[in-house]
């Protein structure tokens, strides 16, 4: 069997279609497109027509490529956009009006056990204690639990790369002012922030993999350091053009760094960038949800 994601994001929309083999998903295809639906939200508190009209072009676009390579099933996912916008039902509406497809609106629980599943599935040899963070554009979520019992602690941040940066990062390059002042904000949603400590932790979503191409695949301490102090001062242009990001990935990249490395400090173990996440542990529940019915 095959399914179909479509993950609707504050920075982009993506596809994957994937299948089950041998007990491991293949991506089969994968694509993406930059709306910037966050920038809408943080800026007007709701999603504009312009931006509902070219999610809802985007995701059909992306329901008819997920047909036409065969898939069982397909769903839409839709995470901050659609918890943080005034009108996030009406983007809800209009996508699976578009796409003739389910839609879920997902809780910041449930994206972080879907980011937790995803990403777990995708690492080999994990030992018994493992954390996954996921930043995106408008929130961030922190997940520990174990490789055979799944989540056993969550919590969500409503602060994201997108949202810092809007709200802090104004500057391009920010600077250090800015970068202590974003650190502020994050330490702030991170009050009373006592996660049990993991053996190791698994960093997904965008701003880890633009990172990795900075610094590399393990996000310890000093790596995230050296990456705000290169982010600090150079422009988002010249980081795109330096590390192969698309422009607006490298102008928001600084803020998503700023909450890893707060949460890294939390952790106290280094992150290691996973290849998967939140799209991966969605189709893996839904290949899971299909075999069920098929029993």
């Amino acid at each position: 069997m095959r399914v179909g994601i479509v993950d609707v994001g504050s920075n982009t929309i993506r596809l994957l279609v994937a299948r089950q083999e041998d007990g491991a998903l293949t991506s089969l295809r994968e694509e993406r497109e930059h709306l910037f639906l966050g920038e809408d939200v943080e800026r007007n508190g709701r999603l504009s027509a312009e931006r509902l009209l070219e999610a809802a072009r985007c995701a059909a676009g992306y329901a008819h490529v997920a047909r036409a390579l065969g898939t069982d099933a397909l769903e839409v996912i839709v995470t901050a956009p659609g918890r943080q916008g005034a009108n996030g039902d009406r983007l809800v509406s209009e996508l699976a009006a578009a796409t003739r497809a389910p839609v879920r609106l997902l809780t910041a629980d449930e994206e972080g056990r879907l980011a937790f599943a995803g990403a777990v599935a995708a690492s080999r040899s994990l030992p018994g204690s493992v954390g996954v963070c996921d930043v995106g554009g408008g929130s961030a979520e922190a997940v520990i639990g174990t490789v055979e019992g799944g989540p056993a602690w969550s919590r969500s941040l409503d602060v994201g790369a997108v949202r810092l940066t809007q709200r802090f990062l104004a500057d391009d390059p920010p600077g250090k002012g800015a970068l202590a002042c974003a650190r502020d904000e994050v330490e702030r949603h991170l009050e009373g922030f006592a996660p049990p400590l993991p053996q190791v932790a698994l960093a997904t979503g965008g701003t880890a993999r633009a990172l990795r191409k900075l610094v590399g695949r393990e996000l310890g301490a000093d790596d995230l350091a050296a990456a705000l102090a290169l982010l600090g001062k150079r422009p988002s242009a010249k980081i795109a053009k330096t590390f192969g990001l698309h422009e607006h990935r490298a102008r928001t990249v600084a803020g998503g760094a700023v909450i890893l490395s707060c949460l890294q400090e939390r952790l106290g173990v280094a992150f290691q960038v996973s290849r998967a996440g939140l799209r991966e542990g969605a189709a893996l529940a839904l290949l899971n949800e299909l075999a069920a019915s098929a029993a």
